[in-house]
């Protein structure tokens, strides 16, 4: 596995991204207007994309949130490499940079039916909060934290 840091302008993590506003759409069903609009990848610097023999498998960013956190956003791995420990070497990548950055604290919402993607996330040291932001009302969302 190879972990390339990139900017949303790259080819694999825009079509890794299409890959999950499909996954997503799919899932979130009549909600998707209303949470697509927070997933936008235009201007996202802060991208990593994993590559497995070459192949582009995951990917994941971070935008800054406030002043000292940023939110995890555009998670995804591809179907035929899940299992295999990309979403978690993904996210340390991600908190790593983060922290070089002068990041003190990683925020993220996912749905709430996304129980694999929610064990990755707490198998990597996020605890639950209050919904935050937009996400605040939302009953189908939870959201985590974790101190970088």
């Amino acid at each position: 596995m190879h972990i390339l840091r990139t900017n949303s302008s790259n080819t694999d993590f825009q079509n890794l991204v299409k890959s999950l506003d499909a996954t997503l759409s799919e899932h979130n069903g009549e909600n998707d207007d209303f949470f697509a609009q927070f997933n936008t990848i235009d201007t996202i610097k802060n991208c990593v994309v994993a590559y497995i023999n070459d192949i582009p498998a995951a990917c994941g960013a971070f935008k800054p949130f406030s002043e000292d956190t940023v939110e995890i956003k555009r998670m995804f791995t591809h179907p035929d490499f899940r299992k295999k420990g990309l979403a978690s070497a993904i996210v340390k990548e991600l908190e790593i940079w983060a922290k070089n950055l002068g990041f003190k604290k990683a925020i993220l919402e996912i749905s709430v039916d996304l129980k694999n993607a929610i064990s990755v996330y707490e198998q990597s040291g996020f605890y639950k909060i209050p919904n935050y932001g937009h996400y605040a009302d939302i009953e189908s969302s939870v959201c985590f934290e974790k101190i970088l």
